[in-house]
């Protein structure tokens, strides 16, 4: 008898302990987004943005969250293979099988802007880029005229592996510009009062930022729609935007 109930036991502990991990998230995040998005240290999610509505997200849906570090190269083979469960700070048209995810409402919009040294010419449009050295993120699609104009090599692309790199090629003159999310440059430069930098007047292009969910998600993809589409809606979303941005010091723009 007492045999019969510690297999028993054993048994139901063991079915409880593969529920819990099968409704873990994993939650992707791009190591190149910074802040006000992620704050990344030893490829560990540290806070920041998406580590802020993750963890939001998954107290409403009662899920436990472990957030995987996903380089932009590895996104749809992640999001694929099940090695993360979804990524935000995406669009679909980032994405080479867009179709095969299932995309989040809208959550915020963004735009790619650059940032220039300030004893350089004003860049006012992509004809003013030409000839010039851009720094970039590895595996990053930007719009598809800078993306034609990389292929045409009318704009040399720079891709260095993180945005604090970039800033400082720039500041030293060994960029012309660099290209990245507006609120990711404002931080940086709110944080960096001295630095030599300021924004062109060009504004590359705006877009709206979703999740994308693969095909393993452990819950629902209209229960998580529904949570954030519900912190949208009530403001939540855009004041843990504004709370991570305020860190530096800095207001929306």
């Amino acid at each position: 008898m007492t045999r019969h109930f510690h297999v028993v036991f054993w048994i139901l502990v063991s079915l409880w302990s593969g529920l819990l991990r099968a409704e873990e998230l994993r939650w992707g995040f791009g190591p190149a987004d910074g802040m006000p998005y992620v704050q990344v240290s030893e490829h560990v999610l540290l806070g920041g943005f998406i580590r802020r509505l993750g963890e939001r997200i998954a107290k409403d849906l009662s899920v436990s969250v472990s957030f995987v570090e996903t380089p932009n190269k590895r996104i749809e083979e992640s999001l694929k293979n099940g090695r993360i469960h979804l990524i935000c700070n995406s669009n679909p048209e980032w994405m080479v099988d867009a179709p095969a995810y299932h995309w989040s409402p809208p959550l915020f919009e963004e735009e790619d802007a650059l940032l220039q040294h300030r004893d350089s010419p004003a860049i006012n449009g992509l004809t003013d880029l030409k000839g010039k050295v851009l720094g970039t993120s590895l595996g990053y699609a930007y719009s598809m005229p800078l993306m034609e104009a990389f292929a045409n090599h009318d704009v040399e692309r720079k891709d260095v592996r993180d945005l604090d790199t970039r800033l400082n090629l720039l500041s030293h003159k060994r960029l012309d510009a660099v290209i990245d999310m507006r609120r990711a440059l404002a931080y940086e430069l709110a944080a960096r009062p001295d630095v030599p930098l300021v924004f062109s007047p060009w504004v590359v292009e705006r877009y709206r930022l979703h999740c994308a969910y693969g095909s393993q998600l452990p819950v629902p993809a209209e229960h998580l729609d529904a949570a954030l589409q519900s912190l949208r809606d009530s403001g939540e979303l855009e004041s843990l935007l504004q709370g991570e941005q305020q860190r530096a010091g800095l207001q929306d723009r």
